[in-house]
C-alpha cells in the first residue's frame, strides 16, 4: 500500500476514531506507522499499524486521572498519552522509540509539539537501550529455539533462557515501581525436588512497606514472560513457518536498530540497507525444508551479539537518559496544555 493510500484509509470512516474519541481527536501530536510499513518489511498480506501520541488533558493533569493509551483491535492502532510515552521512551522502549525514528513521510499528522519531541528524541537514548533491546531480541531468540526444538529441548537450559528474559525484564524495575532496588527480587536457577522438573528458577524477596499494586504490577510482567515461553515448542502446522520466519527477522531487525543507537545515536525504524537481507530471512531463506535454520543464521546472530556486546562497552550514551531535561520538556508541555495554548 502506498503512502497516499495509506493515509486516505486512515482518513477513512474506519478511523473516525482517531477523531470522534473523547482522549484523541484535537489532543493527538503525533500520528505515524507502525510495524512492517515502519521497518519496511511489508509484504501483500502485512496489516496496516498505526501508533501516535495525544497529549493529557487538563482534567487529567490536574486530578492525576489515569489514561494512559487507546487501542482499537480491528486497525492495530494505538495511540499512547504523553506522559505514559514520556516514560516508555525514558526506558527505551523498542516498542515505542522507534516512532521517533520513521521515514518522513511515515508522520501522517505532526502538531507543533509533536515536532518538539521528534527534535529532542536524543534526550531519551541512553544504555538503558542494552537490556530493552538485548532483552526483546533475546526472546524473540529463544521463542525461535524453543519452537524448533519441539520437546526434546532441554528442561534446565529453557530454565536458563527465561532467567535471561527476566532478568533483562527486572532491569527497568527501578524506573518504573516505587522504591524499587537493584537486588530486591533476586532470581536464580537451581535444583529441585519437582518430579516434572531438573531444575527451576527460584526467587529471593527482599521488600519491606512495598505498595501492593506495583508489586503486582513486577509479578504480571515476570508471570506473562513464564507463561509465554510455556506455550512455546508447538509447531504442527506450515502456518507456523511463517511466524517463525518472522521472529528471525525481527531478532535480526532488534540488533541492527540497537546497534545505531549505540554506536551513532541515532534511531533507524525504516531498514532501508537491509532490507534484502530482512526479507531475505522473512521468506524462509535460512529455514530449511524440515522446519529447521540453517547453521548461517545462528552464526550471523552470533555475530550481532558480539557487536552489540563490543558497541555496549564503547558506547558514548550516558547509563541512563537526561531526566532533568525529559522532565523540563514533560513540565513544558504539560504546562502549555493547562493554560490552553498547545
Amino acid at each position: 500500500m502506498e503512502i497516499k493510500n495509506i493515509k486516505q484509509t486512515v482518513a477513512s470512516e474506519q478511523y473516525d476514531f482517531l477523531r470522534k474519541n473523547e482522549h484523541l481527536g484535537n489532543n493527538i501530536i503525533l500520528l505515524t506507522l507502525g510495524g512492517s510499513y515502519a521497518y519496511g518489511t511489508n509484504n501483500e498480506g502485512s496489516d496496516l499499524d498505526v501508533r501516535g501520541c495525544a497529549l493529557n488533558s487538563k482534567r487529567e493533569i490536574l486530578t492525576n486521572e489515569n489514561f494512559e493509551q487507546f487501542t482499537n483491535e480491528e486497525t492495530d492502532t494505538t495511540i499512547y498519552s504523553f506522559n505514559k510515552l514520556i516514560t516508555l521512551l525514558s526506558n527505551c522502549n523498542p516498542n515505542t522509540i522507534e516512532m521517533l525514528g520513521n521515514k518522513p513521510e511515515h508522520y501522517l499528522q505532526v502538531s507543533k509539539i509533536g515536532q518538539e519531541m521528534l527534535d529532542n528524541k536524543k534526550l531519551f537514548l541512553s544504555k538503558r537501550a542494552i537490556h530493552s533491546f538485548g532483552g526483546y531480541a533475546n526472546q524473540q531468540l529463544r521463542r525461535l529455539q524453543n519452537a524448533l526444538a519441539h520437546d526434546k529441548y532441554p528442561q534446565e537450559e529453557k530454565e536458563e533462557h527465561i532467567l535471561g528474559t527476566l532478568n533483562s525484564t527486572m532491569y527497568d524495575f527501578a524506573a518504573r515501581y516505587t522504591n524499587f532496588e537493584e537486588g530486591k527480587i533476586k532470581l536464580y536457577v537451581d535444583k529441585t525436588k519437582k518430579a516434572e522438573f531438573n531444575t527451576e528458577i527460584f526467587m529471593d524477596i527482599n521488600l519491606n512497606h512495598y505498595p501492593l499494586r506495583d508489586y503486582k504490577g513486577m509479578w504480571s510482567e515476570m508471570q506473562s514472560i513464564v507463561k509465554s515461553y510455556d506455550k512455546l515448542g508447538q509447531r504442527n502446522s506450515k502456518k507456523d513457518d511463517a511466524h517463525l520466519n518472522k521472529h528471525a527477522m525481527h531478532l535480526v531487525r532488534l540488533y541492527l536498530m540497537c546497534l545505531d543507537i549505540l554506536e551513532n545515536e541515532q534511531i533507524v525504524t525504516y531498514r532501508e540497507k537491509e532490507h534484502d537481507l530482512l526479507m531475505y530471512i522473512r521468506n524462509g531463506k535460512y529455514q530449511k525444508s524440515d522446519g529447521t535454520f540453517y547453521n548461517e543464521f545462528f552464526e550471523m546472530v552470533d555475530e550481532f551479539e558480539k557487536k552489540m556486546k563490543y558497541a555496549a562497552e564503547n558506547t558514548s550514551l550516558p547509563k541512563t537518559p537526561n531526566y532533568k531535561a525529559i522532565t523540563e520538556f514533560s513540565m513544558s508541555v504539560n504546562e502549555r496544555v493547562v493554560r490552553g495554548e498547545f
